[in-house]
């Protein structure tokens, strides 16, 4: 008897087929990401936002949050970034990001977590092998406090 090599293909489960969608669907991502005072600082010298409720201690002790502020961009890309292995992965394209809210503050030390809902699936009325997707996807910090809420769509194909 002989013994077959079973290959997985990662990619396969890396983002959903447009099939695989449909509204009202909720995906936890996991896992967490905590944020460190290096990233926010690195972060905002790598996109040259040098406002200084990112990156000054001193400046913010007197702010109203009393203590600097993690970049709001950097929270999006973590929460879009969350986002892709179990939605958009198999994306052909990003289409729109949109009504981006900053729902929350967030500092150095707190963890974000990520969550999605379809929204809407639009199948594309040119091209019969792809489709529309459209989902929300909320970032949570450690104490279960919404963050950020942003709206994204993106195109996907139809499973092979």
């Amino acid at each position: 008897m002989t013994s077959k090599k079973i290959i997985v293909d990662s990619r396969d489960s890396f983002g959903g087929w447009f099939e695989e969608f449909s509204s009202g669907q909720i995906f936890k991502h996991w896992p967490g990401k905590t944020i460190t005072e290096m990233d926010n600082h690195l972060f905002s010298l790598l996109t040259m936002n040098d406002n200084p409720l990112h990156t000054d201690e001193n400046y913010m002790s007197e702010h109203q949050h009393g203590k600097t502020l993690v970049n709001g961009l950097l929270v999006m890309s973590l929460v879009v970034g969350m986002s892709v292995r179990q939605t958009s992965g198999k994306a052909i394209a990003n289409l729109l990001y949109e009504s981006v809210t900053h729902d929350g503050p967030t500092f150095h030390g707190d963890t974000i977590y990520a969550e999605s809902e379809v929204l809407e699936t639009t199948a594309s009325q040119t091209k019969n092998d792809r489709g529309m997707v459209y989902i929300e996807s909320r970032g949570i910090n450690q104490k279960e406090e919404k963050v950020l809420t942003l709206r994204r769509k993106f195109l996907v194909k139809k499973r092979p």
